[in-house]
């Protein structure tokens, strides 16, 4: 059977005929002897109408998908300011909570009050860290990975949570190539996929996760706004559940929109998902229909690099320590606070609002300074930069990083500087100071 004509090879022939060229051919999609030019010139049309027709549906597909697109992108740059301006208020909540209870006997009838409000505390500082991923302001500690090897490590968490009513099945390709990822988000990725999956099962069924090795071709590009081509890994998360309408589709995605009834989930479980695939650089796709289950897609870049010798330090929790810190925070009651926490624990505490007064205090200690602890994102000077020009007037500082997100540079690659800390706002006393020895070293 001879191809069907292209849109140019009809549109040729649509002239010819115009010129009265009764003997231009073009060839049809079914064997047909057509001598007649009136007859020949109609084939032609509809040929050429439906081709139009059908680049019309194409171009409005496209744009439905770059309008979904951009506003994803619009809710993501919403929710992660809210979320960041929010974090250094809980940062304050958390901070002076934790040692007002610690200033009470266990028994008084105030710290039970304050347990609560540090338990609600806690779980808002949680509903901002997912709206971050979902934003793609989290920082992300990538490192080279095998997805195989992160499933098989998670299998046994993921049965206990399926219930004997869902199959579980593995369907992974050897040999896989490597991946540079965050673990720990990508376990999540993969933790928020099974559970969707495992409530859209309520009288069970089969869950299949897949890996394979797949090229995304400019085709496939050209059709899904944000999409870069080339090699990625994709793990398909599969299940035989109830599907979902189109309306439910289109929406699946952003942040506390759920289907499930009130209590039963936050809405922010697939958000997270798209928030970290798309910050590892990744793709996500979805495909659904009622009745007939849902498939999950996400595609992570594939990596030449090989995994990473990494050092493992103790963790260790001494009471505190006497060393110099440079405090660098341009919130006034997130720097107060810090400087509470540090100086009740006997620490030497050189506090700073911004880049140029710390570089200012650096330059006028005649001590030392052993560690600079600074927020990521500031007006005029930012922390990379800060600690940058720190380290050339003291080569031996340690440093630690704080922020609820980070700054558009260090988002965007999803790394902080080689070698550097990081402690993830809002913090509480007790993880500042573990942090602060750890680094610091014991005492």
């Amino acid at each position: 059977m001879p191809a069907a004509p292209t849109f140019e090879a009809v549109f040729a022939v649509m002239q010819a005929a115009a010129s009265g060229d009764l003997e231009a051919r073009v060839p049809l999609p079914v064997e047909v002897n057509v001598e007649d030019s009136a007859t020949k010139f109609a084939i032609t049309l509809n040929l050429l109408l439906d081709d139009l027709a059908y680049r019309a549906k194409e171009r409005s597909r496209y744009e439905e998908r770059l309008r979904q697109s951009q506003k994803m992108e619009a809710i993501g740059n919403l929710a992660g300011g809210i979320a960041h301006d929010f974090n250094n208020m809980l940062s304050v909540i958390l901070g002076y909570t934790d040692l007002a209870r610690t200033a009470l006997a266990g028994d008084d009838p105030v710290r039970l009050d304050l347990d609560e409000v540090m338990t609600a505390a806690e779980r808002a500082k949680n509903l901002t860290s997912q709206l971050l991923t979902f934003s793609r302001k989290q920082v992300l500690r990538a490192q080279v990975l095998d997805l195989n090897s992160v499933l098989r490590g998670v299998r046994g968490m993921l049965e206990p949570l399926l219930g004997g009513a869902v199959e579980l099945g593995l369907s992974l390709t050897e040999p896989l190539a490597a991946i540079k990822a965050d673990q720990g988000q990508l376990e999540q990725v993969i933790m928020n996929l099974v559970v969707n999956a495992r409530d859209s099962m309520p009288n069970g069924g089969k869950l299949t996760l897949e890996t394979a090795n797949v090229e995304l071709d400019p085709s496939y590009a050209a059709s899904h706004p944000g999409v870069t081509t080339g090699r990625y890994v994709l793990l398909a998360v599969s299940d035989s559940g109830i599907g979902m309408e189109r309306a439910v589709l289109d929406r699946c995605f952003e942040p506390f929109f759920t289907t499930k009834r009130e209590g039963k989930g936050t809405g922010l479980g697939l958000a997270t998902v798209f928030g970290i695939v798309r910050q590892s650089g990744g793709h996500i796709a979805v495909y659904s229909e009622p009745g007939h289950g849902t498939t999950f897609k996400t595609y992570f870049p594939e990596t030449t690099e090989r995994p990473e010798m990494r050092e493992v330090l103790l963790t260790q929790k001494p009471p505190g320590g006497a060393e110099t810190v440079l405090l660098v925070e341009d919130l006034d009651s997130v720097r107060a606070l810090s400087d509470a926490v540090l100086t009740r624990r006997g620490y030497r505490v050189l506090a700073a609002s911004g880049g140029e007064e710390a570089l200012r205090l650096a330059g006028e200690h005649a001590g030392t300074i052993h560690l600079l602890v600074t927020d990521v994102v500031m007006p005029r000077m930012t922390g990379p930069e800060l600690a940058t020009r720190i380290a050339a007037l003291r080569p031996n500082i340690k440093v630690l990083f704080m922020s609820g997100y980070t700054d558009g540079a260090i988002v965007e690659h999803g790394l902080l500087p080689v070698g550097s800390e990081f402690l993830q706002k809002p913090a509480a006393p007790a993880a500042l100071l573990d942090r602060v020895r750890k680094l610091l070293g014991a005492t």
